[in-house]
C-alpha cells in the first residue's frame, strides 16, 4: 500500500480551533479521520479528540494488520466515540454534552471507504472531476434535496445540523464504499471552515491542477481571505493514492511493516489520560503498549533500510 498525504488546520478567526484530525496506518490499511468540534456547546476541542482517539484505538485493536468489515468498523467507532463523549459528560458533571461532527475514510486493499456525521466533508476526485462528496447533516441542504419532491419555503442556516455525536438522540452515521481506487485518486476530508466559503467547483478545480502539497495550502489560504476576520477553523487533510507526488509531500509505503506494527498520528491517550481514558477496560491503552507501538514502528523503519542497503537485520 502506497499513497501520500498532507494535512494542515488553521485557526482563522475564532478564539481557539476546535478542529482535529489525523490519520493511522498498518501494513495494509489506512485510516484517515477528521473532527469538528461544535460551538455553542462545552469543550468543543475536547469533543473532536475524544472523537478521533476513540476511533485510533479501536483500529489499532481492529485492524491486524486489515479490517474484516471497513464499513461495518466504521459504523461501530463512530458510535463508541459518540458513547464516550456521553460519559465524558456524566463523568464531569456537564450541563450539556460536548458535540462534534466526524468524517473517516478506511482504504484497504485497492479500495475506499467512508463515513460521516454532521458536515465535515469527503471529497472523492479522480482526474479533473469531482466523483463524490458526502452530504451534510444539515436541515438546509436537507431542505435542498427535498426541494423537487416537497416545497419548502422556510431557508434554514446551513450551520444548523440535525445530528452530531454527542447529542441526545442516536447519531447518524452515512457510509460509502467499498469504492475501487485508481493510481492518482485524491481524497479530501474538510471541516466546513473551508467548504463554507469555497465552492465545490474551486475545490475541485485546485485540487486536480496542482500537487496535494500545493493545492491544500493554497485552498486554505483562499478559504481564511473570503471567510474574513471572523472565518471558522479551517483543516484539511488530503490523501493521493499510489502516489508519485514530490518530497515534500509524506510518501508512505506500508509493504515492509510487519503484521502488528502500528502507526499513529492521533495521540494514543483516550480522554486526555487520568480518569477518562478508559475506552472500555477491556480496551485502555498504558504507556507501555504506546513505547511497544513506537519501538515497533522504529524497528520496521530499520529493518526496511538495512534491507535497502543490504545488510543483514
Amino acid at each position: 500500500m502506497r499513497f501520500s498525504v498532507y494535512q494542515i488546520s488553521r485557526k482563522g478567526g475564532r478564539e481557539k480551533n476546535e478542529d482535529r484530525m489525523g490519520y493511522c496506518y498498518t501494513r495494509d490499511s489506512g485510516l484517515f479521520a477528521l473532527a469538528d468540534g461544535m460551538g455553542g456547546h462545552p469543550e468543543g476541542e475536547m469533543a473532536s479528540q475524544l472523537a478521533l482517539q476513540t476511533m485510533a484505538a479501536l483500529y489499532q485493536r481492529d485492524a491486524r494488520p486489515s479490517l474484516e468489515d471497513p464499513i461495518r468498523f466504521l459504523q461501530d467507532a463512530i458510535m463508541a466515540g459518540h458513547h464516550q463523549l456521553l460519559r465524558y459528560a456524566s463523568e464531569k458533571g456537564l450541563m450539556d454534552t460536548p458535540r462534534t461532527t466526524i468524517v473517516a475514510c478506511i482504504m484497504q486493499g485497492s479500495s475506499a471507504y467512508w463515513a460521516h456525521c454532521g458536515d465535515s466533508r469527503l471529497y472523492f476526485i479522480r482526474g479533473d472531476k469531482l466523483v463524490a462528496r458526502t452530504r451534510d447533516h444539515s436541515y438546509s441542504e436537507l431542505q435542498q434535496s427535498l426541494s423537487s419532491v416537497v416545497p419548502l419555503n422556510e431557508r434554514y442556516n446551513r450551520n444548523v445540523l440535525f445530528t452530531c455525536l454527542g447529542s441526545p438522540g442516536k447519531p447518524v452515521v452515512d457510509t460509502a464504499g467499498p469504492i475501487l481506487l485508481q493510481e492518482g485518486d485524491r481524497i479530501m476530508l474538510c471541516s466546513d471552515g473551508l467548504w463554507g466559503t469555497v465552492e465545490d467547483d474551486d475545490i475541485t478545480r485546485h485540487m486536480s491542477s496542482r500537487t496535494i502539497s500545493d493545492a491544500v495550502p493554497e485552498l486554505v489560504e483562499v478559504a481564511l481571505r473570503q471567510g474574513g476576520p471572523k472565518c471558522d477553523n479551517v483543516t484539511v487533510l488530503s490523501v493521493e493514492w499510489e502516489s508519485a507526488e514530490n518530497d515534500e509531500v509524506p510518501n508512505v509505503s506500508t509493504d515492509a511493516l510487519g503484521e502488528e506494527v502500528f502507526a499513529s498520528t492521533i495521540q494514543a491517550s483516550v480522554g486526555g489520560g487520568g480518569e477518562h481514558a478508559d475506552l472500555s477496560e477491556a480496551d485502555e491503552l498504558d504507556e507501555a503498549e504506546i513505547e511497544r507501538s513506537i519501538r515497533e514502528i522504529n524497528e520496521a523503519i530499520r529493518r526496511s533500510a538495512n534491507a535497502a542497503a543490504g545488510k543483514k537485520p
